[in-house]
């Protein structure tokens, strides 16, 4: 992260919102109403949209394996990965060489500051439209003084592990995915902001938002979200939502990172961090552990920025949360699985705060038992899914949770694909999707349920 701070730019309006927020939505599960059969009426096409998958777990162990390459890349030069030294070119060539191997198009910018070369590394995903393009990246140049493995290793690695995991699940976003690697950040963001003044105008109007990963492992870690783009930020305080992990606005790096050279020409952007040199409060340390009046990161710049100063959980915390924004603000899907679909898409109003009600998929003519992945695709528009308890009642009456209701899950719609081992259960019956409200104020309806065997 760079130490030069910039003014803040006002968010952008709800109709930029809006705008992303198309993207989430392409995430609606599939209906039909007969097993395998195209559904008629209003709709119809909408429904039979392949499902958005859950983006997959990213492992830990893969994103350290990166920082411990990082680290003795920079063990190698000199002990860092500063612009315009071999470390930092040798940083570029080994994220460009696993994403050469993994199917991207990969581009390597150069730029001159200070009198050296810089680099920056872009990465395509084939497909998509081009014309809606989501991009993630983080700088990955470290200052001199250290091989930067939290600052910013951290970012580089989870971007691009996310990048290798949408390779190996041969993802088909709607929108076109893209990836970036940032030379001289801690010299002033030089590297984004040439890749930025370099777009033409009618390319920089493709980009529907920019994600910034910019130091998210320290050692003593907070949960911050940049309030930048509203949909953007909503994604990912859905998702740590989700975890029960609550986060906070990001004010620390704000204007410092490479976000900032996105939003100065009215580009979307959104982001991560676990903060830097400050201070960790009584209050924070109470509600995210770790040690009240410490920084976040003590080694923030300094020699002592290596494989050590790492906090594991918050990486992976924050990995995962990488790929859930790109698979969800990308629209993006894998094939339709497999096998024989069955689903219902008729409405079922769910009662607020009231009993349960259910939907009902009449599986006849297999054999034996159901798989030990069946695939539940559910469907529920709903102004607020944490006030949801959702299970699968398999014929016999066995109940499956899917889903628990969360205070702290203030998102709307349940809008998924879950997995369910129901080896021990009869194909064939009446299989139900039940559905209850547990508290006041919010209103919703079973839009649609599918089981694919």
């Amino acid at each position: 992260m760079n130490l030069s701070a910039h003014h803040r730019i006002p968010r952008r309006t709800a109709a930029t919102a809006a705008l992303v927020l198309a993207g989430l939505l392409a995430t609606a599960a599939p209906g039909a109403t007969a097993a395998t059969a195209a559904p008629a009426g209003p709709g119809a096409a909408a429904r039979t949209t392949a499902a958005a998958l859950a983006a997959p777990d990213i492992p830990l162990a893969n994103v350290k394996a990166h920082l411990t390459q990082f680290a003795s890349i920079a063990s190698a030069n000199g002990g860092n990965r500063a612009h315009g030294r071999p470390g930092y070119k040798a940083s570029i060539d080994y994220v460009k060489a696993k994403l050469d191997a993994a199917g991207f198009t990969t581009t390597v910018q150069q730029f001159t500051y200070n009198g050296t070369t810089g680099y920056n590394l872009i990465a395509d995903w084939p497909g998509g439209d081009t014309n809606q393009v989501v991009m993630a990246g983080a700088h990955l140049d470290s200052v001199s003084s250290g091989a930067g493995i939290n600052d910013n290793g951290s970012g580089s690695a989870a971007v691009l592990e996310t990048a290798l995991a949408v390779s190996r699940a041969q993802l088909k976003p709607t929108k076109h995915l893209r990836f970036g690697w940032w030379g001289a950040e801690e010299l002033g963001l030089v590297g984004s902001k040439y890749y930025v003044n370099n777009l033409p105008s009618t390319e920089r109007a493709k980009l529907s938002g920019y994600l910034n990963f910019d130091m998210i492992g320290s050692p003593n870690p907070g949960y911050f979200v940049y309030d930048d783009d509203p949909a953007i930020e909503k994604t990912f305080k859905d998702y740590f939502a989700g975890l029960g992990v609550p986060t906070e606005i990001e004010t620390e790096g704000d204007g410092r990172s490479d976000h900032a050279s996105f939003k100065n020409v009215g580009i979307p952007v959104g982001g991560l961090f676990t903060g830097a040199s400050r201070t960790k409060t009584s209050a924070q340390a109470q509600k995210w552990g770790g040690t009240a009046g410490q920084a976040f990161d003590r080694c923030y710049h300094s020699s002592c920025d290596g494989t050590s100063n790492i906090n594991d959980t918050a990486l992976d915390r924050n990995s995962d949360a990488v790929a859930h924004a790109i698979w969800t603000l990308s629209a993006g899907t894998t094939e339709p699985p497999t096998g024989d679909t069955y689903e219902n898409t008729a409405d079922v109003a769910v009662p607020d705060n009231g009993t349960a009600v259910t939907s009902t998929v009449t599986v006849s003519g297999r054999t034996g038992n159901a798989p030990a992945a069946l695939k539940v695709g559910v469907d529920i528009v709903h102004t607020w899914r944490g006030d949801l308890v959702v299970d699968l009642l398999a014929p016999d009456g066995t109940v499956y949770r899917l889903k628990n209701s969360s205070s702290s899950d203030s998102a709307d719609n349940v809008q998924t694909t879950y997995t369910v081992d129901a080896s021990s259960e009869a194909a064939n019956g009446a299989w139900k999707l039940r559905v209850q409200d547990v508290a006041a104020q919010d209103t919703g309806y079973i839009n649609a349920f599918r089981l694919t065997f």
